[in-house]
């Protein structure tokens, strides 16, 4: 379908997508994988050979460089079609091809990566290199031999022998640890009576056992709303423990494993940590920077956390009075949600039964593709006839709305099923660059979530979280797909890990506006729009435990840089020290948070800050201009797709924020949308529009 601006109307075949239907097959046997996998590498090979073997005196742009970006383009493009059904693929067969691809994959990216004769190369081409390169392929050749020198390639055989072997086992334990947590299928079973509190329409889409008891598993249309509604704290537990207990066992032993390999490789390189030497191409820099911003934050935060917890106290106190349950005078970790979301609907009076109502998965897709449309200048429509993995998944066609001209392909999977990847991630499968024909190849990326699957009579609709979740991921997909970056290293989100964030953070602000709410919802029953009053209530709901949600980030950032400033270390002692000490709350005793903590082995290791540390650039860009200039302002919205999307990794990030911003960024609006404000020196709370009961909490 093409949508622009709410109209819909029927695109004409398949054919507009034909680059994908050639390049990405979804139809592999599992002996398929084992021969493509094979051929790739062969192919790969060749052009790296090729490099290797070229006389030092004789290297150019066109023999060396262009020709390494030639294989990392077909590289990138074949690969993803491999990796990647192990992450969604209905059939575990093909779902274990898959992961046997990638790890024989992930060893053939050590092996080309560790090249000392291309590196040799390269650092020749450096030398003699004057002005005869773009500077983007400047900033390519640049990366080359960085990312060289980050591989050991100046240091000794013996050296880079040890970090060779390391690395693949490195990447070999990362792929097995998300394999367990993605085939994990734990459920436990309830009564009604130990459901209390949950909807109907939640009960109905649960499976029942012959005995007539519910069936849950820890899949996130499941936990999180029984999380946050069940008035039975013991069932809470059991799901919270359960929850945090995923591949406990088999994923601590591989997490601790990965800790001592990587600080083993760090020392090798001349780091004092991994966490030194991953932060060491960020825009944080190191160690010590990160551990200041996140102290930084804590305190502020710290003062705040505690008004919010006493006040959740109270909250379970008056509860276990007037329910005839035992109150032991703590919070508990399985406390948490259910009360959080209490203090929404206590002081912000927030409806969420009735709010629910007003977000069918249809209704809300809509609206988000009319609102980038219009923003980005962009149409999308889908492909008929699709190849696809499974029968829920939809491909789509963007093009840019003032020349037609097509820019790139998404693909939307969006309802969970057995095996599948459990989170919300944007996968990019194919990157934007110049072929080495000169003509350009297309970006092609994948949006997976989890969304209640609609059922018989009962559309899937969405909590107002998992709307936020959606603008936040779809943010990435644009960020792929609008790239217009020459080389396929800088494609879409390849860019620093601590800016990556920045795109996607900063699209969430939409779902807390009064106009693009309007269009992105209305009544699954009789298409009625949300009431003004419930309206305001949600939005004035964005500060409701500002405190206690960010010290958790906080937490999860603390913890990854204790684990990777480490040799060695127990992983569920880590989390439980700085559970309680930053949050104030004891973690479920015999629990592992990290051992399903996917991003410690997903490209996040040592790395996790980013979510905060995005967060200031993403603030400084939509309250500084989109706030200020008119939030569907198209103008607006295509600066901000040449400058920030269609860029890439092609130049720093910062060097992206001063140009859009026109002025070095600053935390003043990360403050002002956490719902603070500093004054004479510290952070007070700020309540954005709202007044009421709920500035109680703040005083």
């Amino acid at each position: 379908m093409t949508i622009t601006g709410g109209s819909v109307k029927c695109a004409r075949s398949f054919s507009e997508a034909a680059h994908v239907r050639n390049t990405l097959r979804w139809d592999l046997s599992p002996d398929e994988f084992r021969s493509q996998t094979e051929s790739l590498i062969t192919r790969v090979k060749k052009f790296y050979d090729n490099v290797g073997s070229l006389n030092l005196d004789d290297v150019s742009v066109e023999n060396t460089l262009e020709t390494l970006a030639e294989a990392k383009l077909e590289y990138a493009s074949s690969r993803h079609v491999l990796d990647f059904p192990q992450f969604v693929f209905p059939s575990k067969e093909i779902r274990s091809a898959s992961t046997e691809a990638d790890k024989t994959l992930a060893d053939f990216d050590v092996e080309i990566s560790m090249r000392e004769d291309v590196f040799k190369r390269l650092t020749a081409l450096q030398a003699k290199l004057q002005v005869d390169v773009s500077p983007e392929g400047k900033r390519f050749l640049d990366r080359l031999v960085t990312l060289g020198r980050r591989k050991g390639l100046h240091l000794s055989k013996e050296v880079q022998e040890q970090i060779k072997v390391t690395s693949k086992l490195i990447s070999e334990l990362c792929i097995e640890f998300n394999k367990n947590i993605n085939e994990d299928n734990t459920s436990l079973v309830f009564s009604e009576h130990e459901l209390g509190g949950l909807a109907d329409s939640y009960l109905s889409g649960l499976e029942r056992t012959a005995d007539g008891r519910y069936k849950v598993t820890l899949e996130y249309p499941h936990y999180y709303p029984l999380m946050k509604r069940c008035h039975n704290p013991e069932t809470r537990r059991k799901m919270e423990t359960a929850f945090h207990s995923r591949c406990k066992e088999v994923n601590s032993t591989i997490l601790e494993q990965l800790i001592q390999l990587r600080a083993k490789v760090s020392s090798l390189l001349g780091y004092s940590s991994h966490a030194n030497y991953v932060l060491e191409i960020n825009m944080a820099r190191n160690a010590c920077n990160v551990s200041d911003f996140l102290d930084t934050f804590y305190e502020t935060l710290k003062p705040i956390g505690i008004k919010e917890r006493k006040y959740i106290l109270a909250l379970k106190k008056r509860e276990c009075l007037m329910r005839g349950q035992h109150f032991d005078g703590i919070i508990n970790a399985w406390d948490l949600p259910y009360y959080m979301n209490q203090v929404e609907q206590c002081k912000f009076a927030v409806n969420k039964d009735k709010l629910i109502e007003y977000f069918p998965l249809h209704v809300v897709t809509e609206g988000l593709f009319s609102i980038y449309q219009e923003l980005l200048g962009l149409t999308f429509s889908e492909v008929e006839h699709a190849h696809v993995w499974h029968h829920d998944v939809k491909l789509y066609s963007a093009r840019d709305t003032d020349t037609g001209q097509e820019i790139g392909h998404f693909y939307l999977d969006l309802h969970p099923r057995e095996g599948k990847y459990g989170h919300a991630a944007c996968f990019g499968l194919q990157p934007g660059g110049r072929g080495p024909d000169g003509k350009r190849r297309l970006p092609v990326a994948a949006m997976v979530a989890n969304f209640t699957k609609p059922r018989k009579n009962w559309p899937s609709l969405l909590q107002h979280h998992e709307v936020e979740t959606y603008f936040h991921e779809f943010g990435h997909v644009m960020h792929e797909i609008c790239s217009k970056a020459t080389y396929s290293e800088f494609s879409g989100t390849l860019v620093e890990t601590d800016f990556v964030e920045v795109p996607s953070q900063m699209l969430e602000n939409w779902v807390w506006e009064k106009e693009p709410l309007r269009r992105m919802s209305r009544h699954y029953k009789d298409g009625s729009p949300i009431p003004e009053d419930l309206l305001d209530k949600l939005i004035a709901s964005r500060v409701a435990n500002t405190g206690l949600m960010n010290l958790r980030q906080v937490v999860l950032s603390k913890v990854d840089q204790t684990l990777h400033s480490s040799s060695f270390a127990d992983t569920a002692q880590v989390f439980t020290k700085h559970y309680q000490d930053i949050l104030g709350v004891p973690a479920t005793p015999d629990t592992n948070m990290t051992a399903s903590f996917s991003h410690l082995a997903g490209g996040y290791d040592g790395q996790y800050y980013s979510y905060l540390w995005s967060e200031v650039y993403s603030a400084d860009i939509f309250f500084s201009r989109f706030k200020n200039e008119g939030i569907m302002n198209p103008k607006v919205g295509k600066e901000y797709r040449k400058v920030i999307l269609e860029t890439g990794g092609s130049v720093d990030g910062m060097v992206m924020l001063k140009s859009f911003l026109g002025r070095t960024p600053n935390q003043d609006a990360f403050f002002q949308c956490k719902g603070l404000t500093k004054t004479k020196g510290r952070i007070n709370v700020l309540l954005l529009s709202h007044r009421g009961p709920a500035n109680h909490i703040y005083d």
